[in-house]
């Protein structure tokens, strides 16, 4: 078995968890508020720029040239694509840049950016690929739950067809190989990958409550 199946057997209770969150079913049957949509847009958007720093500190301890490589562009991706589209949903409800840009995050969404940024300055490489691998596998495996789920189009499609979209296929495909190879190159390191790949998958199960219930802080 491929130590990515492997991580993904461990993290099954979480994943399903995933598949039946209010946010993931609501937003599949076109019924899910939109506040807590535009809540996910915001907050995603402050957590996409963290995600490209572990892309590029990922690269600078990449190995070998078509790794680095790699790795430094999925951070221009993230940066110069996907939140481009993020941007495109946020103009959608009449949010503008700057407010994006402004937005304090929500305590689940400090305590996962902080973890991927310590993960990506203090750990090894294999650490950083098991930890970056659950929002990518997840964002694919909801996105098509979704699809399937989802009756008719709605004001949400987009989001279920862009995270089904050949290009983020393609993009996850190679963060699973990225994992599979440094399952192979470290294999004294499967313990700590698995630590962070299940942490990585817990506040990606988090991340969906804190959209759906608007957290915020109290103080």
């Amino acid at each position: 078995m491929a130590f990515s199946d492997r991580l993904l057997e461990d993290g099954s209770h979480i994943w399903e968890a995933q598949l039946e969150h209010p946010f993931v079913t609501e937003l599949a049957a076109g019924t899910l508020d939109e506040a807590a949509f535009e809540h996910w847009v915001k907050q995603d958007y402050r957590y996409l720029l963290d995600y490209a720093r572990l892309f590029s500190v990922a690269g600078s301890k990449a190995r070998d040239e078509e790794t680095m490589t790699h790795l430094l562009g999925v951070a221009h991706e993230v940066l110069d694509h996907e939140m481009d589209l993020h941007r495109e949903f946020a103009a959608d409800y009449g949010i503008s840049q700057p407010e994006l840009e402004s937005v304090e995050k929500a305590p689940t969404c400090v305590a996962y950016t902080n973890f991927l940024v310590r993960t990506a300055y203090e750990r090894s490489i294999a650490e950083i690929a098991a930890a970056l691998y659950p929002c990518m596998q997840g964002y694919l495996d909801v996105a098509e739950h979704m699809a399937d789920l989802a009756e008719e189009e709605h004001q949400y499609t987009p989001f279920i067809e862009m995270y089904t979209g050949e290009e983020f296929r393609e993009a996850t495909a190679w963060c699973r190989e990225f994992v599979d190879e440094c399952g192979d190159r470290y294999p004294g390191e499967h313990d700590a990958m698995r630590e962070a790949f299940l942490t990585s998958a817990k506040l990606e199960y988090r991340f969906w409550e804190m959209a759906y219930s608007l957290e915020g802080w109290e103080l």
